[in-house]
């Protein structure tokens, strides 16, 4: 894949646990048995779908080469998503922001995303 960069969406309550913890560890996460990632292309899309409503989301950007081995697994559409069968470490984030929500409720991706 030619993604530099995947994308983790976190509940406010989620980003609680992970800050507390050094790790994420999502309810979908754990029963999956991997940790669901974006890339820059779909997290758009994922914030819409599966965070509309929830304020404060969070969103955490790593670099693939920091995050290997990445297993890229389709999903939605066909599209290829990242996913790491291992811990995240919150302190490998290159950038990360608070997401608002525009009128229909769905996570706005910042404007240096």
């Amino acid at each position: 894949m030619s993604n530099t960069h995947v994308y983790k969406l976190l509940t406010l309550t989620d980003w609680a646990r992970a800050q507390a913890d050094g790790v994420t560890a999502t309810a979908l996460d754990t029963a999956d048995g991997y940790v669901h990632l974006s890339t820059r292309d779909t997290a758009a899309e994922t914030a819409r779908l599966h965070y509309a409503g929830q304020k404060d989301v969070r969103l955490l950007e790593f670099a693939v080469a920091d995050l290997s081995p990445l297993k890229w697994e389709p999903s939605r559409g066909g599209a290829l998503f990242p996913h790491l069968y291992g811990a995240l470490d919150i302190s490998r984030a290159t950038r990360s922001w608070t997401l608002m929500l525009d009128a229909s409720g769905a996570p706005v991706l910042p404007e240096d995303f």
